[in-house]
């Protein structure tokens, strides 16, 4: 039926040898976002480099220094954030940190305190807390002169017994 030297179209003619590799970044292209979904809860501390939506229940610490973080409608959020760009849609009561901006969308409630250079604030949000918008490079450059201030700006005291004069003092 089949020609001997064509083994192409005979079934298990061809041998198939997937490869594996323990290192997930090396065997498929890069995550851009993980997700949380409504139903997991964690307490603790979470830590990443990879963008981040929640929809589900944390309390602790979220730290995504240089990437976003997503609360979807359905998140309850009981932590500190910290992260590139911070959206809020669902539920957080905690500080906002964010090194870019902070945004509440219109189902977002955020009980807590803001620090970013930029925030938006959707009609319809909810929020308590105060907002610092100073820019990392202000701030820094502002605790820059003041050491300077510091360190240059003051003169060491001098005691009057060290400079004696020869002229006798006038009345």
């Amino acid at each position: 039926m089949w020609d001997k030297r064509d083994n192409a179209g005979q079934p298990g003619a061809t041998s198939v040898s997937p490869s594996y590799s323990s290192d997930p970044v090396k065997s498929s292209a890069r995550l851009t976002n993980i997700n949380i979904g409504p139903s997991i809860q964690i307490k603790g501390e979470l830590q990443g480099d990879e963008d981040l939506t929640i929809d589900g229940r944390i309390e602790g610490k979220i730290d995504l220094r240089d990437h976003n973080l997503t609360i979807g409608p359905n998140g309850k959020i009981k932590a500190d954030l910290y992260a590139n760009t911070i959206i809020i849609a669902g539920d957080v009561t905690g500080n906002a940190f964010a090194a870019e901006r902070v945004e509440i969308a219109p189902t977002g409630r955020l009980t807590g305190d803001i620090a970013s250079p930029r925030i938006t604030i959707a009609d319809g949000a909810h929020f308590k807390g105060s907002v610092d918008m100073e820019r990392a490079n202000e701030a820094a450059r502002r605790t820059a002169g003041a050491a300077k201030t510091e360190t240059t700006g003051r003169l060491p005291e001098v005691k009057d017994t060290a400079f004696k004069t020869s002229q006798p003092p006038r009345v």
